[in-house]
């Protein structure tokens, strides 16, 4: 990306090459490719820092747009303090549905769905499809046919288990830092022969 600085300030922001007119002259798109930085910046337009220090992960955090500054010769683009998302769902408020005057809030209903419940929905559905393929073993002994064996019956355990762990896991975080930590994977082997591993575990498979 680039930017046009006037006066000290960034006045536009080019995501990618255009033409552009700049007071009297007319300028290609292939300035941004074929000028030499110090060329651009003779017109004023500099090639754009990203600082991602604030930047966070998107499916814990609601990131703020980027806002550009000019300092010292350089274009920063660099992003606020983002906000956590909501591990639990967030409510409307009698106080809320009476400043509306819309009629469409209703206290007690859902004003922002809560991250916590989607990582629990996806570790039962992943043990879900664990366990469907072996899902008619357990039908036909029902319905008085052959048993299932044993190996496939313990099997089967372990998947219910360490997924009922996980959701356990997932419900006690204290906040959506503690959330992503259950999905950092770190190596617990060695540099030779690494073992990458994280908190939350992993699900079992049945065969």
């Amino acid at each position: 990306m680039w930017a046009l600085v006037e006066s000290n300030n960034v006045t536009k922001v080019y995501a990618r090459p255009k033409g552009l007119t700049i007071g009297d002259v007319n300028y290609p798109s292939n300035i941004f490719t074929m000028w030499s930085a110090s060329e651009l910046e003779a017109l004023g337009i500099y090639e754009i820092v990203i600082d991602n220090s604030n930047l966070k992960d998107k499916e814990y955090y609601m990131n703020t747009q980027q806002s550009f500054n000019f300092a010292s010769g350089t274009v920063t683009a660099s992003y606020g303090t983002a906000t956590a998302l909501p591990l639990d769902d967030v409510l409307w408020t009698a106080e809320e549905e009476t400043a509306d005057e819309t009629g469409t809030v209703v206290e007690g209903e859902v004003k922002q769905p809560g991250i916590r419940k989607n990582h629990i929905a996806l570790i039962n559905t992943q043990a879900g499809s664990i366990l469907q393929p072996t899902d008619w073993l357990v039908v036909r002994a029902a319905e008085g046919g052959t048993a299932v064996p044993s190996s496939i019956t313990t099997k089967r355990a372990a998947v219910r288990t360490k997924a009922n762990a996980m959701c356990t896991q997932i419900t006690n975080a204290a906040n959506v830092d503690a959330l992503a930590a259950l999905y950092v994977y770190s190596n617990t082997g060695t540099e030779s022969d690494p073992v990458y591993t994280r908190p939350l575990g992993e699900l079992p498979l049945v065969d």
